[in-house]
């Protein structure tokens, strides 16, 4: 063409986990049968919503209401019911309806609040990284994301010293983002890390991002907080859903609560714009929102919230069981959320090693893939053609860390069990290799 039309941050929207599902394809297109664990999907693995959500969703269905445009900023009776759920609920920053904007899913929030900022304007984010929000902010930039480190010698903690430095010596940086219930590490941070990380806010005058999708799926013994508890006077975003707590992926339904927008004059401008950009869109989807007061104001959904959180800490126990002196890798048990990450130490993987595939067609393909790709990605090719699981490389979440992050959700005991031992004696035999 004449002009250029490509971005120039187009290159840096990678998604390893939905990426490497093509290459999956191709496998199982040879006759591999595929085990996948790449993506947290709880409907995909097996659960099944609990039948009061249903009930709940199906009588929405007979409202008219539930197929038309609601308000830009989302449905208002759900926007007061969360605001007054913050508000009493964490007795922390306290918000106004006007402080709550919906979007059609955490994607589509995220790729507004990084696509609106000042292309200058750079946001630091964890590494391990979730690639939505990497991807997001490093294509509004044109640049790299920039990161801090997550420890795996201290369970995924975030090294705040690294965030300060990163902070002090890069003025381009202008907000933090955390995750906690971390993804991929499923790590959740203690409140004095948290006061650490705003208190370099603080210092700098930035903003902050918590990614809260998990915050509802916390293990016994871990701190629930929510961002509104912890923030003190920074201004910040929010992002919640129900995708992965009622669950329903499927629902494309999350929002941002706006936190002391009133704090920054600046901050503010950029929320009116995140509104401006939604009054383009009319609205996100009207039946989701309607039921959240309907699910969250049940007395059933406490409960339902801690089975589930229940049941995922049990799973993650039978995968540190699994990983029981294995010497080639770090596992930490994960605190909330529903992923496990394994890291290989250093050293341990080589451009030489194998697994055994039966299938001639599918091992030429695999030694064909696994020309010039990163070590873990290379022994997630091998795991995936000599078993069919499927899970994504540590390497595909902008960490300089070589390992791999599969999945908590399967249902079935039995396969479950087949997936985590597998796992097991595939990094056995791969590194004896």
């Amino acid at each position: 063409m004449r002009r250029s039309i490509v971005h120039e941050g187009a290159g840096n929207l990678h998604y390893e986990i939905r990426e490497i599902v093509g290459v999956a394809r191709s496998i199982r297109a040879l006759g591999q049968k595929i085990t996948w664990e790449n993506i947290g999907d709880p409907i995909e693995k097996g659960e099944t919503l609990a039948p009061w959500i249903c009930d709940i969703l199906h009588e929405l269905l007979n409202q008219p209401a539930s197929y038309g445009y609601c308000d830009t900023a989302g449905v208002i009776a759900t926007r007061e019911f969360l605001a007054e759920h913050v508000n009493v609920r964490d007795g922390g920053v306290q918000i106004t309806p006007d402080d709550i904007l919906f979007f059609n899913g955490i994607g589509d929030a995220v790729a507004k609040v990084y696509g609106f900022l000042k292309r200058e304007a750079r946001v630091l984010g964890p590494s391990p990284a979730y690639s939505t929000h990497s991807s997001a902010e490093a294509a509004h930039s044109g640049y790299s994301h920039v990161t801090y480190q997550l420890d795996p010698y201290n369970g995924w903690m975030p090294n705040v010293e690294d965030i300060r430095n990163k902070v002090r010596y890069n003025d381009s940086i202008a907000g933090i983002l955390l995750l906690s219930p971390d993804n991929p590490t499923g790590a959740v941070y203690p409140r004095e890390i948290l006061d650490q990380i705003v208190k370099i806010a603080q210092e700098y005058n930035l903003f902050m991002i918590a990614d809260e999708i998990y915050s509802h799926i916390v293990y016994e013994g871990y701190p629930r907080l929510h961002m509104s508890q912890w923030i003190q006077d920074v201004p910040a975003l929010a992002m919640r859903g129900i995708s992965k707590e009622y669950p329903w992926p499927g629902s494309r339904c999350g929002w941002l609560e706006i936190l002391n927008k009133g704090r920054d004059a600046n901050f503010a401008t950029y929320v009116e714009s995140l509104l401006a950009a939604k009054r383009l869109e009319v609205c996100s989807t009207t039946l989701p929102q309607m039921s959240i007061p309907r699910v969250f104001g049940d007395g059933r959904y406490p409960a339902h919230l801690k089975r589930r959180a229940g049941i995922f800490e049990q799973r993650a126990e039978e995968a540190m069981t699994a990983f029981d002196g294995c010497g080639a890798v770090i596992a930490n048990k994960p605190g909330g959320a529903f992923y496990f990450t394994v890291m290989f130490k250093d050293g341990v993987l080589n451009q030489h090693q194998t697994l055994p595939i039966e299938n001639a067609i599918v091992r030429e393909r695999i030694e064909q893939l696994v020309k010039n790709v990163s070590p873990d990605k290379r022994f997630v090719y091998y795991l995936m053609g000599a078993t069919g699981v499927v899970v994504v490389p540590l390497t595909g979440f902008q960490s300089e860390h070589a390992g791999f992050r599969f999945t908590l959700l399967e249902s079935d005991d039995k396969k479950r069990a087949w997936i985590f031992s597998t796992l097991r004696q595939a990094i056995d035999r791969y590194v004896a290799a």
